[in-house]
C-alpha cells in the first residue's frame, strides 16, 4: 500500500553560544536601545563564531533531529538543504556535504532555496516525495544560516534585517508515521517586490569588484526602498492572514482551531497584530526576541520552545508561518501528536 501521509517525527535546532546584544546593536546602529528592544524586538541575537559555518551548524542540528527520531544516518533515504544561498562557499550544492558528514550513504541530496520560507517549502516537498515515490520513506531537511553577516548597522534601509542572526534547524519525515502528520500549506508571493531587497554586486547584473567591497555593495540592501515600503505596508499582514487561511482550509481547519502559531521572528508590533487577528493569547507563541530572525529556522525553533515551555501538546493543532524576501508568505499545519 502506497503512503498516504508522512510524520515529523524528529527536531532540532543548533545555536551558537555568541551573543550580540541589544546595547552592542544599538551603539552600531546610533539607535536607542529602547527602539532595538521594544520596536524592532531584540534583547540579544545569535552571531556565528569562527567555526559556525553552514554545513557545520546544520550538521549539529541534524544529529540532534536523528537521534530524537531514533534513526541512523544510513536510514535516510533523501536529504533536503534549507539554507540560503550565503554558505561555506558559492556555486556549491551544501546537502551533499551534510549527507557525506552524517553518512547517510543510502541517501541522495539537493538544495532548495526560497529565502527565509525554505524551510515551510522542505516540509511540503519531503511530504509529497515520500507520498509520491515509493523508494522515499525517510527525509532529512536541515540547513544552516549566517545572513547577520551581510547587514551593514550604518544603513538605515535595512533597519528592519538588523535582527539576523546565525544558527540551523533539522527536520526527519517518515511514511505513515502514526503522529505529527503534516497536514495543508500554502504559499502566496508577490512579483512586484522581486527585486527590492538584494546584495547588489556578486551577480551577473554587477560582478564584485574591489570597489563594490569597499562600498558594502556585497551587503544586503534594499534597491527600491520607495516602491517597497509602498507595496509591502499594503500587502504583508493580509497575506500572512491569507496564507494561514489557506493552509488551514487546506488541512480542513479554521482559525479557531490553532493552538500555536509558530511564527518567524519580526517587529513586537506586527507579531502581537497576528496573534490579535487570529484571535490568539499571546502564550500560543513564542515572541524570539532573544534570538532574533534565524531565516527560515525560525519555525523549528518555536517549534522547539513552544515543547520545552509546555505550549503544545498531543492534539494541538501547530501552524508555523514564514516569510521571505522576493516576496513570499508561507504556512504549514501540523496535527501534533
Amino acid at each position: 500500500m502506497s503512503p498516504q501521509h508522512a510524520g515529523l517525527i524528529g527536531w532540532g535546532t543548533f545555536v551558537p553560544e555568541t551573543v550580540i546584544t541589544k546595547e552592542e546593536i544599538a551603539e552600531k546602529s546610533q539607535l536607542p536601545v529602547e527602539v532595538v528592544e521594544e520596536k524592532l524586538g531584540i534583547r540579544q541575537k545569535p552571531v556565528p563564531g569562527p567555526d559556525d559555518h553552514c554545513s557545520t551548524m546544520a550538521l549539529k542540528a541534524a544529529k540532534k533531529a536523528m537521534d530524537r527520531a531514533g534513526i541512523d544516518p544510513e536510514d535516510i533515504d533523501l536529504v533536503i538543504w534549507t539554507g540560503d544561498e550565503y554558505k561555506d562557499y558559492p556555486l556549491w550544492t551544501a546537502g551533499i556535504k551534510l549527507k557525506e558528514d552524517l553518512g547517510a550513504k543510502n541517501a541522495w541530496a539537493y538544495d532548495l532555496a526560497l529565502r527565509c520560507g525554505t524551510t515551510i517549502l522542505a516540509l511540503k516537498v519531503a511530504r509529497d516525495m515520500i507520498v509520491a515515490d515509493p523508494d522515499i520513506k525517510i527525509v532529512l531537511v536541515a540547513g544552516g544560516y549566517r545572513n547577520g553577516d551581510l547587514i551593514d548597522y550604518q544603513n538605515p534601509r535595512v533597519r528592519f534585517m538588523y535582527n539576523l542572526g546565525a544558527g540551523a534547524s533539522a527536520a526527519v519525515l517518515q511514511e505513515n508515521a502514526d503522529y505529527n502528520h503534516i497536514l495543508g500549506s500554502a504559499f502566496i508571493d508577490d512579483g512586484t517586490l522581486t527585486t527590492t531587497v538584494a546584495v547588489p554586486a556578486g551577480g551577473t547584473r554587477e560582478p564584485l569588484t574591489p570597489e563594490g567591497i569597499q562600498n558594502k555593495r556585497h551587503f544586503l540592501d534594499v534597491l527600491d526602498p520607495e516602491w517597497m515600503k509602498e507595496r509591502l505596508e499594503k500587502v504583508s499582514m493580509k497575506n500572512f492572514l491569507g496564507a494561514i487561511d489557506l493552509a488551514l482550509e487546506r488541512s480542513s481547519l479554521s482559525r479557531k482551531d490553532i493552538d500555536y502559531l509558530a511564527l518567524l521572528h519580526m517587529k513586537r508590533s506586527a507579531h502581537e497584530y497576528i496573534l490579535k487577528s487570529l484571535g490568539l493569547r499571546e502564550n500560543q507563541s513564542v515572541y524570539l526576541e532573544d534570538y532574533g530572525h534565524i531565516g527560515q529556522h525560525d519555525q523549528i525553533l518555536s517549534l522547539e520552545l513552544g515543547l520545552e515551555r509546555g505550549l503544545i501538546n498531543p492534539g494541538s493543532t501547530v501552524v508555523m508561518v514564514s516569510a521571505g524576501v522576493g516576496y513570499a508568505w508561507n504556512a504549514q499545519v501540523i496535527n501534533w501528536g
